[in-house]
């Protein structure tokens, strides 16, 4: 069990209680060099404590698999917001998922959040070719060699995303539903900032996972001012007459046109072999 934590006094001592009632005692606590009690709390309740190296929760995550030495790791909040108890319905699929996340109960999940949650998971799963439902859950179950695997590169509330992308190309994910309540302790997320990083995290990792598809989606975008640009000059064309359209300009749109046909040609076809290359892969990871 892996707590990254940075400032849940209020919190923390009640998750590892918790976690202790529900039978789950190897936990690792890895301290972002908190300013309050923190620390001291996870220790006084004889849980092991790291502090972290690197920046943010992915530096947490990469100081924790430095200590790691389980076949699974599950990561969850320190600010109590999820429940141990849900942690029992994440193991009963680990041994056929490389990763189990947990859909949050968006009871308690404020409706600008809610909104959020739902751009950036049509976001993911329209770049990245999967279908997941809340890539940004603070809590889930991974294969500790799997987890191993991603380079970790982002920052922040980015990190879920970031393994979740990797999963989704490379490994096995599946979902089940968790519930989800109010932290305890001050909110550290701030919704407009850290929602417009987690979605550019989604298209650096569409970039770096799916550039093909990326790419040629984009291009495809050009279809539309293209056929605007068309139907004006045809327009000007047909009712004033000759002398007032620009063939020039017409051209131009069909030009625009042909770009974005392509491109969207190229991006279903990288679509489809992205989930062939998915298939074969998962099909080579069964006979290993």
């Amino acid at each position: 069990m892996v707590i990254p934590v940075l400032n849940e006094a209020e919190a923390l001592g009640e998750v590892i209680d918790e976690l202790r009632r529900e039978g789950f005692n190897n936990i690792i606590v890895v301290d972002g060099y908190s300013t309050d009690a923190t620390d001291g709390i996870a220790k006084a309740k004889g849980v092991r404590v790291i502090y972290q190296h690197g920046i943010g929760k992915a530096g947490a995550i990469k100081t924790a698999l430095d200590y790691v030495d389980t076949p699974y790791t599950l990561v969850m909040d320190g600010d109590c917001t999820y429940d141990p108890k849900d942690i029992k319905r994440m193991l009963l699929h680990a041994a056929r998922y490389d990763e189990v996340i947990g859909v949050r109960d968006p009871k308690n999940i404020g409706w600008l959040h809610a909104i959020g949650n739902k751009i950036i998971n049509y976001s993911f799963n329209f770049l990245l070719g999967a279908h997941l439902h809340d890539v940004c859950s603070g809590m889930y179950l991974v294969k500790t060699d799997a987890l191993k695997e991603v380079e970790l590169k982002s920052s922040g509330f980015s990190v879920e995303v970031e393994i979740a992308a990797h999963m989704a190309s490379f490994r096995k994910v599946s979902e089940v539903p968790i519930s989800y309540r109010k932290r305890k302790g001050k909110r550290k997320l701030k919704s407009f900032r850290d929602g417009f990083h987690i979605l550019r995290t989604i298209f650096w990792l569409a970039r770096s996972y799916n550039p093909v598809f990326l790419l040629s989606s984009i291009a495809s975008l050009m279809a539309i001012p293209g056929i605007a640009l068309t139907l004006w000059q045809l327009y000007l064309r047909y009712i004033y007459g000759a002398e007032v359209w620009s063939i020039g300009m017409a051209w131009f749109g069909l030009f625009l046109l042909m770009i974005g046909l392509q491109g969207f040609t190229v991006a279903t076809i990288a679509l489809m072999l992205k989930r062939m290359e998915k298939r074969i892969t998962e099909r080579i990871n069964q006979t290993i």
